[in-house]
């Protein structure tokens, strides 16, 4: 690998000699594989995934099956012992699990610590794709509201899409400035601050990142991540929880961030950690500072299996409060052909948030109201549409039902051509006895877990999975 000579020399200085071999030969090393299971979904364990074999003719697939190593700090993380070709794999489609680096991984264990039964309304400010998101959603409390922001537009659908895939019902996604959010006021009590850095402990893993390094460095980024800190502060309600990570080893990012935050924000303090083998505490006379950022945590790639990170978690003083979570205005009655379609679905639904906005039905997450004047991409769950007499349910839809809270279901084997038929958007055959029910809208699952809709006609199923998503012929 061919680092900067600038940045060999300050992580020598940081790391001194020795340790800054063991980095280096570990930075020549190939990057763990590793995924975080959904545990709205999948139980973890033992996962079959189907990749598609290079070396296999005629698209065949293959099993691979795998006694899959846990991270240790992530209950449903698992490292793969290869790489697979995951858009092959239905159950990467069916939101089974994310592919996700270890590392970034200690931010859900951290959230965990301090979550507690009530409600909260959260907000993950820099959250493209949506790995820290994904896992945020599967560890808050039932009731709570995530707002997932990414600033940057075509980062912004990807983190929609992922978030979708996932199936967690509560979630927004917006496509703000961290500065547009100032008009909530003290709105949040849980805030993730994933900021853009300079990206040093993923040179091993992208390393596109170097040159980008060399065109702007820890100065640029860490302007930038100040004025994020400082923004997010003011969000932040009295006894609520802000957690700093980066996936970079520069002090000026990490421990210089840190004790200019709290040298400006006397109302917060840091708390300390859950530890793990192999974490480093964070180093205060780096930057000389009077603020026990030993309590901050340092992950190096030569002292555990993933990239490089830093994160801090911080409390604003005061008293949590308890949200007084609104629901959305209640409809005068639901349109007769949507009252039809839920006939056949057992998911839990409060009617009083559902909404009909011309054609379009979404399920309103509670806590909603105070988020006026975003740019939404994602305002609720969109259910899907009223049609000509008739209701046609959505994807996200398909997304957060379980396969038996739908009353006609196709439910495949992964190992099933006709599966990646349906993810390609094909119409495919049904055998007698493969379906619920002989005719009428199906939910399509592979292995039990959803994948999208279709509609039966005669022992063929109209293709109903969503365009957007289809896999190329």
């Amino acid at each position: 690998m061919n680092l900067p000579a600038s940045f060999i020399d300050y992580t020598r200085a940081l790391l001194g000699n020795e340790e800054y071999e063991k980095l280096f030969a570990a930075l020549e090393q190939e990057p763990p594989v590793s995924i975080r299971l959904n545990k709205l979904t999948i139980d973890s364990g033992q996962l079959t995934v189907t990749m598609q074999a290079d070396s296999v003719a005629n698209s065949q697939l293959l099993t691979f099956n795998s006694q899959l190593k846990q991270v240790p700090w992530c209950e449903e993380g698992y490292y793969l012992d290869q790489r697979l070709t995951f858009t092959f794999d239905p159950l990467f489609h069916a939101g089974c699990y994310y592919v996700q680096e270890a590392s970034s991984m200690f931010v859900g264990q951290v959230l965990q610590q301090y979550l507690s039964e009530e409600p909260v309304v959260m907000l993950d400010l820099c959250a493209a794709p949506g790995g820290k998101s994904t896992h945020a959603c599967s560890l808050l409390p039932a009731g709570s509201l995530l707002v997932a922001n990414e600033v940057i537009r075509n980062r912004s659908q990807i983190l929609a899409e992922n978030l979708t895939k996932w199936g967690y019902p509560g979630v927004v996604v917006t496509n703000n400035d961290p500065a547009d959010f100032s008009r909530l006021g003290v709105f949040f009590d849980v805030i993730l601050t994933d900021v853009p850095c300079s990206g040093e402990g993923m040179f091993r893993k992208q390393a596109h990142m170097i040159p980008a390094w060399e065109r702007q460095g820890p100065e640029v980024f860490s302007k930038m991540q100040r004025e994020i800190l400082d923004q997010a502060a003011n969000l932040l309600k009295p006894g609520g929880t802000m957690l700093y990570s980066t996936c970079t080893f520069s002090k000026l990012e990490n421990e210089g961030s840190m004790d200019y935050f709290l040298s400006n924000h006397p109302e917060f303090h840091l708390e300390e950690i859950p530890w793990c083998e192999g974490f480093c505490p964070g180093k205060p006379k780096l930057v000389g500072s009077k603020f026990p950022l030993e309590h901050c945590v340092r992950l190096f790639p030569h002292k555990i299996d993933g990239e490089g990170h830093f994160l801090a978690l911080l409390t604003k003083d005061g008293e949590r409060t308890p949200n007084a979570m609104e629901g959305a205005a209640k409809p005068a009655k639901l349109p007769t052909e949507l009252e039809d379609f839920l006939k056949d679905v057992s998911m839990p639904l409060e009617k009083t948030q559902i909404q009909v906005k011309d054609t379009k039905v979404f399920l309103m997450p509670e806590g909603l109201k105070g988020c006026k004047g975003l740019r939404f991409l994602r305002s609720g769950l969109y259910m899907g549409e009223l049609l000509k007499k008739r209701f046609e349910p959505s994807q996200a839809f398909a997304m957060v039902l379980k396969k038996q809270e739908y009353a006609s279901v196709i439910d495949l084997p992964a190992a099933d051509e006709r599966i990646l038929r349906y993810l390609k958007g094909e119409t495919i055959e049904i055998e007698d006895g493969e379906s619920t029910r002989d005719a009428g809208w199906q939910l399509v699952c592979v292995d039990g877990y959803p994948l999208g809709w279709g509609k039966l006609i005669r022992g063929t199923l109209r293709n109903k999975y969503f365009s957007g998503w289809r896999m190329n012929a």
